[in-house]
């Protein structure tokens, strides 16, 4: 397969800057087999069924962007030049992987101020990114990057407006609950607490399950032939209560429906090949694509996806590459929201 198969043209003012609000007020593609409806996500309890379970990543988006001064000392004084910092995962001692704009001037062993009381000290450049090492750690670096960081918005939604107070909110998940992605899980910022208790009331399930997002997803594929596309790799953890409570709907004969593209991957990894789920706490690189089979996802409510993307053969894998293309030729002839602040769909690949 080649990367032009999994391409289309978008008009740009379907490009979603903002969310729905409320947020269930979005718009829902449903796809059930070669049948397309045009809904709205707060229609969701009547179309789950009882016993099926939804599969929720719980990561919570750090305000992974930072603006500062970089210092450098000379023999003519003390110079300062402005630096945006997107940090990217944390290693070990208080030191985090980062992109930097611009990085090729800085050097190693300068000092980047936050704030008053954040800095860090560029102790390494590898290739694309650099290493900071910052003053503080733990609950005392959460708290100094809460005041310091800004949302980092997916780099299409950044280069049509600038970040805000309101992203605050808005790209954050209501059940968000462990620090660490770079990036929102976007299907689940559809679901606030009333639809919530719908879907409780409907006797659909919930687990959940943490992968961290990294800005890896947000990377293009940079070669023709998609066989040779190496994924990037996300942190992610499946406890042995959710591996329990899947396997035991998947016995009761409920459907296993997880929100978003992160929480698919992850059951995917911790699967094994009869279906089975297993607890997980690792990295996982797995790249979803045309040919795949599925082991435990029985369906899938995610976002629209940018053209040429993982993301898209992933939806491609479950739903198949013609009804793929039928189901966005839809959207954008129907004026669907697309990409992170988009509107949603829920994929049945058999019904």
């Amino acid at each position: 397969m080649k990367l032009s198969d999994f391409d289309f043209d978008l008009p740009e003012e379907l490009i979603a800057t903002r969310p729905a609000r409320p947020r269930q007020a979005a718009r829902l593609l449903l796809a059930r087999g070669d049948e397309i409806e045009d809904l709205h996500v707060a229609d969701l309890p009547r179309l789950l069924r009882p016993g099926d379970r939804l599969v929720l990543n719980d990561t919570r988006v750090i305000p992974a962007r930072l603006a500062g001064q970089r210092i450098r000392h000379s023999d003519q004084g003390e110079t300062r030049a402005s630096v945006e910092v997107t940090l990217l995962a944390p290693l070990e001692g208080g030191a985090w992987r980062a992109l930097a704009k611009p990085a090729r001037r800085l050097r190693v062993g300068e000092e980047i101020v936050f704030s008053a009381g954040l800095r860090a000290r560029v102790t390494d450049k590898p290739a694309g990114e650099v290493t900071l090492s910052f003053n503080l750690t733990g609950k005392e670096f959460d708290q100094a990057l809460e005041q310091a960081g800004m949302m980092p918005l997916p780099p299409y939604i950044a280069a049509l407006r600038p970040v805000d107070a309101r992203d605050r909110e808005d790209y954050q998940t209501v059940f968000a609950r462990r620090p660490g992605a770079v990036a929102a899980p976007t299907a689940s910022l559809h679901f606030d607490e009333d639809l919530l208790a719908a879907l409780a009331a409907r006797g659909v399930a919930f687990s959940h399950v943490t992968l961290h997002v990294g800005a890896g997803t947000f990377l293009p594929v940079k070669v023709d032939d998609i066989s040779q596309h190496r994924m990037h790799s996300e942190w992610g953890e499946v406890s042995p209560q959710a591996a329990d409570q899947i396997n035991a709907t998947r016995a009761a004969g409920g459907r296993i429906i997880p929100v978003g593209t992160t929480a698919l991957r992850l059951i995917e990894s911790a699967a094994d090949e009869q279906g089975r789920m297993h607890p997980f706490r690792d990295e996982t690189d797995i790249f979803i694509k045309p040919g795949y089979r599925f082991r435990v996802t029985d369906g899938l409510m995610t976002n629209f996806h940018l053209p040429k993307s993982t993301l898209l053969m992933l939806v491609s894998a479950l739903m198949g590459r013609e009804r793929i293309r039928r189901i966005y030729d839809h959207a954008i002839a129907n004026r669907y929201r697309f990409f992170s602040y988009g509107d949603s769909s829920l994929l049945l690949p058999e019904e």
